[in-house]
Formats: structure tokens, C-alpha cells, sequence
């Protein structure tokens, strides 16, 4: 990486999600069955949710995950609120959007048939997909994105719904629906199996007729609870990465002992057991979200934690206020909603506090750390505002404090609602195929048990990479010797034609490069001084030394004996 990159923020959009995982993420196009009377139950909950959906669909930087979306109501008849637009950069048109969906009547009665609706939304929204990637798209783009998906959110019997599509769409061109996903929100008294339309089939007819029905194209079913949360988690799949055109990751085991898969063959040695796997993002980056200094975007040192004051600047920030809400037992909590690197909590020991004070407080520390490791707990923390700090952001992050053996907790920052994705994970009840058991203990089997993870024994080379990174990228050294005159070689004379002034300019600098090169010559030569040295002082006249006499008279009125040792001292 070079200067340039590494001038710019450690936690990039880009270094947070690569580009090309979302290269292929299709156009959307929602159709909301608006009829009555379930839309007077289900309106203000779908609202709701799609407002919060596109509010942070629009505000996520980096690659872009939801390229285009369209909007179609259901209601007296199909109409389309929101041709194609880009998701990006349009909050203020699809709010105005979701507000004219809100506006529509939840009471009166419709007369028109329900299948007949629904599939001439379908096809309007195909066919104007089809125009749209005509006259805007370019050839590269409409390979990546050749094809849409289509989400139809109702309240009636959702298998009604998907028969009723079947049958509208039987036979016609579907070569540019990738899928179609049918969402059945719950309402209060009404179940799956009650109010049938006058244009549903019933479910014997449609169990006879389903056989003959080839749509050509996938369409599921999917069934969520009205509230805000679940109709939320429902479009933040659309966030996803939805390439899956190949498997993202290659777990390698040990090549096992039993099996025909892992038996080496002459002379070569055994394959690793390759278990394919793809990968899904739990929750998102708050790094992808603009403004949102209190989310906990970094925890890499205590400085990205600390609230930043607009104080002096000799003035140190206020300490961060973290409130304690709620106590989680630990075996509840999962590990997939915690992210960012952890920081180590301990009682303080700033020597501006009294004695007696730093005592009790590390005493309600160590009697904080008993309690939460004999219950098993941990602490789940709020952020509070400083002062002025948050005014107009109101934005907070929630932490997870976990107790250690130690006198210390651990400090992570744990994730929220609006951050979290959808994650669906199968629960298998069945034990594995016993050929499959067999092959994975043993390859398993083969590999080193440690009871104590030790961190310092694993080694990753990054000394070495950045030994020669740093050797590479070093600039060259600023005082190369170069070959001067000797002394005994003799100069030009500088003439009035010669005078600096008049010299050429490469002239010049090449007397410059020659100048220093005299005074920083490399190798075994020493270095010449640039300083003139001081004038030598002429050797001190030769005195002889006076004959000691010893005089007992106290009278005696000679120079003392230190005082002509300090002249000769100093002549010295």
C-alpha cells in the first residue's frame, strides 16, 4: 500500500466490503397489496419499516447494494408511485414516495379481481425495467444486472397469492424475472387458511391444478409477523450479497485415514478434504455509515473511544459515561453480534484521586468482577452524552462487558437494531450421513488439541513483509559519495566572467553536489571540519623551578607555593 493510501482512514468502505462482491446485486421492485380492510392493520407497520429500510439503504457508503428499485399499490387498481430510480443519492424522492403509499385509504371495497392485479403489476414492472436498462445501461452493466427481482408484500392467504401468480403468469416471458418472492404479513384474526376471495381457488382446486402449472421461474413464500422489525428484516435482505455464482471459501482438513477420498494414490501425497462454504455478512459496518462518531466505529486504542472535547487544547476530553441497563446471561449472548477490537477495562490509578477514594473504588471493581463471574453475567452498557457533544446527533453505541479471572473486564462493542442484517440458519435435527462422520472425525482426529490457547505462538510473517516493504519503499540514502578534486589538483580561477551570478544554472548545481560532497565523504575518509580551528597559543617559556627553603619565620614575607603552581597551570 502506498503513502497515499495509507494517508487515509484505517477503516475504509472499501477495505470494510471488497467492490466485487456486489457486482451482480439486481433492481428491486416492491409491490405492496394496499387493499382493504387489511391495509388499515398492516399500512402503518410496512410504512414504518420501508422508511427506516431506505433511510439507511441510502446513507450506506461503498459498493453499492441496491442499485435500483421500483414501487407499485395495489388498491382499486395497479399503480406505479416510483419508476426505476437509483437507490443512492434519492432519500428526499423515496421518502416522498412512502409517504404517498401511506396516504392511501385503508377502508372501502375493491371489486377487482386480485390475481388480475397482481400479474399486470408484474408484467408493467418488467416491461418497464426493460426500457429502462434499453436507454441507460451500458453493455457491461446489463450482463451484471440482466435480470430483476419482484417482492410482493400482502396480507391475504399468501398460497392463494402464489397460485394466483402461477396462473397469471403461465404463459408469458419471463426471461427477466430472476425470482419472485411472495411476503404474507400476519394480521390479528386472520389466519392462513380463512378469507379465501372470490378469485382465489380453493386449496383442494389448487392442490389438483398445481401440477400442471410449469411457471419457468422461482416463487417463494414467506411468511413474517406485522410489526416494524420483522417487515425490516424482510427488505434488509436485500443488502446481501447476491452473487452466488461460486462458493466464496475453501475450508482444507487434514486428508483423513479411511475413505477412498482421502487414500493417496503412487507415490503422491494425500489431498486435503476440501469443504466448501460461502460467506454472509452478519451486521453492517458502522464504517459504512456517514457521521456516526458515537457507533463505535473504531475501538483500536482508547483515543477512538474517548469523546472528543471542543475544549483548550491543553485541556484533556472529559471521560466517556457508560450506563449499565441490562445484565445478559453469558450463555445467551451471541458471538456474531459483537465486533471491533476489545478493550481492556481495569480500576484506575490517576494519582489526582485521594487515597482513600482509589481504595474504595478498586474495592467496588474487584466486588463488580466476583459478582458478574459467580452469576455468570455480563453487562450490557449504554453510551451517554457529554455536555454538548451529541447535540443534533443523539446517536449512541451500546457495549458488552465481559468479567475475566483477572481484576479486569472486557470492553466490545456489541451491535444494534439498525445495523443488524437478516441471518435464517437452518437447525438440523438429523445426525449426518455416517460415510460423511467418518471421513470428517477422521481428518479432525489427525490435528493438535490444545487445552490453552496461547496467541504467541502463532506467527503470521508480518515482520518479515514489513522489513522488505519498509526496504523497498525506502528512499535513497541523501549523502552518496561522490568524486571530488584532490587538493593537489588546481582550481579555476574565478574571474569577473566566471562569477556566480553569470554561471550556468546546471553549472551551479553541480558545484553545489561537489561542496557537499567535500564536506559528507562516505567510506573510511573522516570527515573535514567546516569550522576553522582556533589559532594555536605559543609554547610557554621554559622557567626553572624555585628552590624550596624552608624559613621556621613566621614573618617570612614570600609568594606562597600554590600561587606560582597555578601560574604554571594556567600557562599550561
Amino acid at each position: 500500500m502506498d503513502a497515499r493510501n495509507r494517508s487515509g482512514p484505517p477503516s475504509s468502505s472499501f477495505q470494510v466490503c471488497l467492490p466485487s462482491l456486489f457486482s451482480r446485486q439486481p433492481p428491486r421492485v416492491l409491490i405492496v397489496d394496499a387493499s382493504p380492510p387489511w391495509w388499515s392493520e398492516t399500512g402503518t407497520t410496512l410504512c414504518e419499516a420501508l422508511d427506516n429500510f431506505l433511510t439507511l439503504a441510502c446513507s450506506l457508503d461503498g459498493p453499492c447494494r441496491l442499485p435500483l428499485l421500483s414501487l407499485y399499490a395495489l388498491s382499486r387498481q395497479h399503480e406505479c408511485l416510483l419508476p426505476f430510480v437509483q437507490v443512492r443519492g434519492n432519500l428526499a424522492r423515496l421518502r416522498s414516495c412512502v409517504e404517498e403509499l401511506r396516504s392511501i385509504p385503508g377502508e372501502g371495497c375493491v371489486r377487482a379481481p386480485r390475481g388480475e392485479l397482481l400479474k399486470q403489476a408484474v408484467l408493467d414492472s418488467l416491461q418497464q425495467f426493460k426500457q429502462y436498462t434499453r436507454h441507460t445501461t451500458t453493455p457491461n452493466q446489463a450482463n451484471n444486472n440482466g435480470s430483476v427481482e419482484v417482492t410482493v408484500v400482502t396480507s391475504q392467504p399468501g398460497r392463494g397469492v402464489v397460485r394466483q401468480l402461477e396462473a397469471g403468469l403461465k404463459d408469458t416471458d419471463l426471461v427477466s424475472l430472476r425470482r419472485l418472492l411472495v411476503v404474507h404479513v400476519g394480521t390479528t384474526g386472520r389466519g392462513e387458511t380463512d378469507c379465501w376471495g372470490q378469485d382465489t381457488p380453493s386449496p383442494e382446486t389448487a392442490e389438483e391444478t398445481e401440477a400442471n402449472l410449469m411457471l419457468g421461474t422461482e416463487i417463494d413464500l414467506q411468511h413474517v409477523e406485522n410489526s416494524v422489525i420483522a417487515m425490516e428484516m424482510v427488505l434488509k435482505a436485500w443488502l446481501h450479497d447476491q452473487g452466488g455464482k461460486k462458493e466464496q471459501l475453501h475450508l482444507l482438513l487434514p486428508p483423513g485415514l479411511q475413505g477412498e477420498i482421502t487414500t493417496p494414490s503412487h507415490g503422491q501425497r494425500a489431498s486435503p478434504v476440501c469443504v466448501k462454504c460461502d460467506m454472509q455478512e452478519r451486521l453492517l459496518s458502522p464504517a459504512l455509515l456517514p457521521l456516526t462518531p458515537d457507533l463505535g466505529v473504531k475501538t483500536e486504542s482508547t483515543k477512538d473511544f474517548l469523546v472528543s472535547g471542543k475544549g483548550l487544547a491543553n485541556q484533556s476530553p472529559p471521560p466517556q459515561r457508560l450506563r449499565v441497563i441490562k445484565t445478559l446471561r453469558a450463555d445467551g449472548v451471541c458471538e456474531s453480534v459483537l465486533y471491533g477490537l476489545p478493550l481492556i477495562i481495569r480500576p484506575t490509578t490517576c494519582w489526582q484521586m485521594d487515597w482513600d477514594e482509589m481504595e474504595r473504588n478498586h474495592h467496588l471493581f474487584h466486588a463488580l468482577c466476583h459478582t458478574l463471574r459467580a452469576r455468570d453475567w455480563f453487562l450490557l452498557v449504554r453510551s451517554e452524552p457529554i455536555g454538548s457533544s451529541s447535540i443534533g446527533s443523539g446517536v449512541c453505541c451500546h457495549y458488552l462487558l465481559q468479567p475475566s479471572a483477572s481484576l479486569s473486564l472486557l470492553l466490545k462493542p456489541v451491535a444494534n437494531r439498525e445495523m443488524l442484517l437478516p441471518c435464517q440458519l437452518p437447525v438440523s435435527n438429523q445426525d449426518p450421513p455416517p460415510d460423511a462422520l467418518t471421513t470428517i472425525q477422521s481428518c479432525v482426529g489427525q490435528l493438535e488439541e490444545e487445552s490453552l490457547f496461547n496467541p504467541l505462538s502463532l506467527r503470521s510473517n508480518l515482520y518479515q513483509h514489513l522489513r522488505s516493504r519498509g526496504l523497498l519503499s525506502a528512499p535513497s540514502y541523501p549523502y552518496r559519495p561522490q568524486q571530488t578534486p584532490r587538493r593537489d589538483q588546481p582550481r579555476p580561477a574565478v574571474g569577473p566572467s566566471t562569477t556566480p551570478a553569470r554561471q550556468p544554472r546546471q553549472q551551479q548545481q553541480q558545484q553545489q553536489q561537489q561542496q557537499q560532497g567535500r564536506q559528507f565523504q562516505g567510506g573510511n575518509r573522516r570527515v573535514r571540519a567546516t569550522v576553522a580551528p582556533l589559532p594555536s597559543a605559543p609554547p610557554p617559556s621554559k622557567m626553572s623551578r624555585p628552590t624550596l627553603t624552608m624559613t621556621p619565620d613566621p614573618r617570612a614575607t614570600s609568594t606562597p607555593l600554590c600561587s606560582h603552581d597555578d601560574d604554571l597551570l594556567m600557562m599550561l
